[in-house]
This record gives C-alpha cells, sequence and structure tokens, in this order.
C-alpha cells in the first residue's frame, strides 16, 4: 500500500511539530494556550496547521488508491503533499510568509487534484441503486 508510506513520513513530521511545541511549553513553562509567548505561537500554527490539512489528503490518497489510480500519481500526489507540507511548515517557523503561502499553494492544489481525481476514479457503477 503506497498510502502506508506517505502516512508514515507525513506522521513523523507532524511528530516533530508536536515535539517543538513540548519543548516551548516546557522553556517558557506554559501549560495550557500559549501565554501570549510568540514562540509558542508560532510553533502551535505550525503543529495545528499539519493537523488539519494532512489527514483529509491522506484520506483522499488513500481512497483513491484503493480506487485503482495509476501507481505514478499516487507517487506524484504524495511527493507533492510531502512538498508542501515542509515547505509551509519550515516558511511558519523561519517566519517567512513566502515559504507559508507557497507551501498552502502546494498543499491546495494537491487537496484539489486529489479530490478532482477521486471524482474522475469513483466507481459509479456501485452508487446505482437499481
Amino acid at each position: 500500500m503506497i498510502t502506508a508510506f506517505y502516512a508514515a513520513l507525513l506522521s513523523l513530521l507532524m511528530c516533530k511539530l508536536a515535539f517543538n511545541v513540548i519543548k516551548a511549553r516546557r522553556k517558557n513553562k506554559i501549560i495550557y494556550g500559549d501565554g501570549d509567548v510568540k514562540e509558542l505561537q508560532i510553533t502551535r500554527t505550525a503543529h495545528s496547521n499539519a493537523v488539519d490539512y494532512i489527514p483529509v489528503s491522506l484520506i483522499l490518497l488513500f481512497i483513491l488508491e484503493y480506487n485503482g489510480c495509476n501507481i505514478w500519481l499516487i507517487h506524484v500526489a504524495g511527493v507533492a503533499l510531502i512538498i508542501g507540507r515542509l515547505i509551509h511548515c519550515e516558511g511558519i517557523l523561519s517566519e517567512r510568509l513566502k515559504g507559508r503561502i507557497l507551501g498552502m499553494q502546494i498543499t491546495f492544489f494537491t487537496i484539489y487534484t486529489l479530490a478532482t481525481l477521486n471524482l474522475i476514479y469513483a466507481p459509479y457503477e456501485k452508487f446505482i441503486l437499481f
């Protein structure tokens, strides 16, 4: 299963971002929220954004694979997703707006492409009820 490979890599990225949040919490002695500490606001934003977009992307990738899409399209989408997420989180953590924008553009393009491909590869004969 190809999606498992990309899910594993993206899970490692999410863990790294979560560890950044934990590290910032410990350093600033903040248990809940962000305590108006910029470092914690930034690390929480990077992590929460990944949590927002990675799961739905992986679901779309898995369904596309399950429905028999070309293996190379699955890999291209998986690689694009990883690149977009890495650029985006690096943009947030380094406070570079251009990185954030480019990362989100790649991520959104990948999600739109996956959604479109899922509409194309959906097994429509299973939708017929009669």
